[in-house]
């Protein structure tokens, strides 16, 4: 329950800087909720044991000189672990402050895990209808006391201000689903280890659900990690794909990708390399084929007829003239005949039909053929009508000389032919993906680029192999 008789804790850290990893704890302040909603108000200084920067310094009133007789950090971590035990995290972008308490417990050799809540995240899921989020905005726009911005029990205990406001004038059933939407920790399958709900990363990429063995059982791209996984599970009860893929997954992996375009590129390649039981629109179909248009004569004139291409004879991307991209055969056949019956072309004159010479075919008898069969429509004029048909289905030709690369965020794309090569961070990089040569032609590739790339800067490969060097 997200109501407050569940333990909470409302925390706020001073720090040195804003990398959790580096920096260090300056001040905690931690304001305690009980079950039965008795307040425990909590805070100390800390010697970071490194100078805290005269900008921050400025910004919180906390000075080297305030801090050279305060404990460190592992002489209060029992006490702060304590603290913290049995409780909801709640703070104010909680990545921030849960990352800096968890390294520093982890330098001491200590695991810490708890269910978190940002009220970040939760003003915005509440009150949508605001720009701003910030504990600023939320001071001014709800009325909240601050004695001390800035100052880690004061922050802290703005955000239990915050949370009474919450409870007050927002519907319980309305803040309970905000809370378990936020945390994920409510449908959170048992059998995954909960300590993968710490690193999710709330960036692009794509993600691999495994089973029981090494094979994925489905694989997603996603513009936030962290929030797309977490609903796969908080829709479990209501979806039986998701429930199914709940009850299976044993395992989660995922791969940071520079950008969207770079997750929805990555997302396909792995599908069609790992097959997974739960992906079917983008599995792999070994039957590729496609129309070309072939010269040929009838009734001593020339013309062009469709002829079924396979995609392991063609030169794709630098193909000039073929339409359509189909998984099969059947497929291929099904959507010409529709394109020829509505717009009165020959079936028998595109070798769709036998008959006898002279004789019309099915669809001329049924007025459906505007008479190429027979005469009545010259194959010039019939041949016309065929291209105009399939224009709107033309595949379309690379439009560069070459390999190319795409800038999505801090890399590289490497593109060939509407083929994926890979991503490049430096020229060693570029080097091995064309070492590779170029992947079969693939058409949700194809489809991913040819949406993507009139939207961003292509430049040709050997200008951006100097940048990346």
């Amino acid at each position: 329950m997200a109501r407050a008789n569940q333990p909470m804790v409302f925390v706020d850290l001073e720090t040195t800087g804003a990398t959790a990893t580096v920096d260090r704890i300056t001040e905690i302040g931690m304001v305690e909720v009980d079950e039965d909603g008795e307040v425990h108000q909590w805070s100390t200084l800390l010697n970071p044991q490194t100078p805290i920067p005269s900008f921050i310094q400025g910004l919180t009133g906390i000075t080297d000189s305030m801090v050279a007789d305060a404990p460190l950090f592992e002489s209060v971590a029992e006490e702060v672990m304590a603290r913290l035990h049995g409780r909801l995290f709640v703070a104010h972008n909680a990545r921030f402050d849960y990352g800096f308490l968890k390294n520093e417990f982890k330098r001491l050799g200590l695991t810490f895990k708890a269910p978190v809540l940002c009220t970040v995240k939760l003003s915005r899921k509440l009150y949508p209808q605001h720009a701003k989020h910030s504990l600023d905005a939320l001071i001014e726009r709800h009325d909240l006391h601050m004695p001390a911005r800035h100052r880690a029990l004061a922050d802290a205990d703005v955000l239990r201000q915050f949370w009474q406001m919450l409870e007050r004038d927002v519907a319980a059933d309305v803040l309970d689903q905000a809370v378990s939407e936020l945390t994920g920790r409510s449908s959170w399958p048992t059998h995954l280890d909960p300590a993968l709900l710490d690193d999710l990363p709330e960036k692009h990429g794509v993600y691999l659900f495994y089973g029981d063995n090494d094979l994925p059982l489905y694989i997603g791209k996603a513009n936030n990690l962290r929030q797309r996984i977490l609903s796969h599970f908080s829709a479990d009860h209501r979806l039986a794909k998701e429930m199914s893929l709940s009850q299976q997954v044993r395992r989660i992996d995922w791969i940071e990708t520079p950008g969207e375009m770079g997750a929805l590129l990555t997302e396909a390649k792995l599908i069609k390399r790992w097959q997974p039981i739960h992906n079917r629109r983008l599995r792999r179909s070994d039957e590729l084929c496609t129309w070309r248009l072939l010269p040929f004569r009838h009734h001593d004139e020339e013309g062009l007829r469709p002829e079924l291409a396979w995609a392991r004879d063609l030169d794709w991307g630098r193909q000039d003239a073929v339409y359509g991209l189909f998984g099969s055969q059947r497929d291929a056949l099904k959507t010409l005949r529709e394109l020829a019956e509505d717009a009165q072309l020959c079936l028998a004159t595109m070798g769709l039909e036998k008959v006898q010479t002279g004789r019309p075919c099915f669809g001329y008898q049924l007025k459906r053929c505007s008479g190429a069969c027979v005469g009545e429509e010259s194959l010039s004029a019939h041949t016309e009508r065929l291209q105009r048909v399939l224009a709107d289905w033309q595949v379309q030709v690379w439009p560069y000389g070459g390999p190319v690369a795409v800038k999505e965020g801090a890399a590289w794309h490497i593109l060939d032919a509407w083929c994926y090569l890979g991503t490049a961070r430096c020229e060693a990089d570029v080097a091995h993906l064309l070492a590779q040569g170029r992947p079969t032609f693939d058409k949700d590739t194809y489809k991913i680029l040819v949406s993507w790339l009139p939207k961003m800067v292509v430049e040709p490969l050997e200008t951006q192999r100097e940048a990346l060097s």
